[in-house]
């Protein structure tokens, strides 16, 4: 217990000696906004980023502004956003999960955080719990209780980059820099591997196994194939490792999990047979969001 006590202070102390930070202000999550309702406020270029990174990932948007610029309204044209044409009123963030402001507005400023600080939502499962919403305001750390990083998305692999507000340019720099290390083939390569680890999992191999079975699969030349295009000698070598390990898989079967990009299959929460295989990621997405 004393060996386990003393481990913490010592780390803490060593970064302090270096200069590094003790204490990080934000705590990394991934949010699960679908179905929320997530209010933008704002009308330009950097509230239809916002509302787009929103409603891709699945929240019911409601945009606030007095004027609209032309993507916002493509996007309420194809049913992604809801467009609200009126200046923010107390009152107006209701129901709200996720509220980001993009104005330079002082008083309009602090007029969000303070509705924001007061009103308490109701989780509906707890009717007694109050929760407040989530708000960011964007270029004002001081104002916001998230921040949002830049984003590279390949499919389900997702890379965040944050400097906690400090220099959205050099997270926009270094997102820019993994670009180059993590081609639009991780979003397939991806799709490959959580298939494989559904099989193996469902065969019942053993945790040992399935850590051999991706060391070999990580250092084989899958992700090579696929950069190169070459989807069919991609899902040759993965069924082949598969079979080594005693796992018999039809190849038309990886194929279609590439071809579909469904992450659900990919994930094993949906059946391998299950014909439903319509919904997709896209392979790629890179978002500035200024942190």
């Amino acid at each position: 217990m004393s060996n386990m006590s003393n481990r913490r202070p010592r780390c803490i102390a060593g970064r302090a000696k270096r200069g590094e930070s003790t204490m990080p202000k934000y705590y990394p999550i991934m949010l699960d906004v679908r179905d929320r309702l997530a209010i933008v406020i704002g009308g330009d270029q950097v509230a239809a980023e916002k509302a787009a990174a929103l409603a891709a990932s699945g929240a019911r948007v409601s945009v606030l502004s007095p004027t609209f610029c032309d993507e916002l309204l493509w996007m309420a044209e194809h049913k992604q956003v809801t467009l609200r044409q009126k200046a923010y009123e107390p009152g107006d963030l209701a129901g709200a999960f996720v509220v980001i402001a993009a104005t330079n507005n002082s008083q309009l400023i602090e007029a969000i955080w303070a509705e924001t600080q007061e009103r308490g939502q109701t989780v509906p499962t707890v009717p007694t719990v109050p929760i407040v919403p989530m708000v960011n305001i964007v270029d004002v750390p001081a104002r916001c209780s998230f921040i949002l990083p830049s984003i590279l998305r390949r499919d389900q692999l997702t890379i965040a980059v944050s400097t906690e507000g400090a220099s959205p340019g050099l997270a926009k720099r270094i997102r820019q820099g993994l670009e180059e290390y993590f081609p639009r083939a991780y979003g397939p390569y991806l799709r490959l591997a959580a298939l494989a680890r559904f099989y193996l999992r469902n065969a019942g191999v053993s945790y040992e196994r399935r850590d051999d079975f991706f060391n070999d699969f990580f250092v084989s030349d899958v992700l090579e194939h696929l950069v190169r295009g070459n989807i069919e000698r991609a899902v040759v070598t993965t069924a082949s490792l598969l079979y080594f390990y005693g796992i018999d898989v039809a190849l038309s079967d990886l194929k279609a999990v590439l071809e579909t990009g469904d992450p659900d299959v990919s994930r094993g929460e949906r059946s391998i047979e299950d014909p439903d295989v319509s919904r997709g990621e896209r392979s790629e997405e890179r978002v500035n969001y200024g942190a």
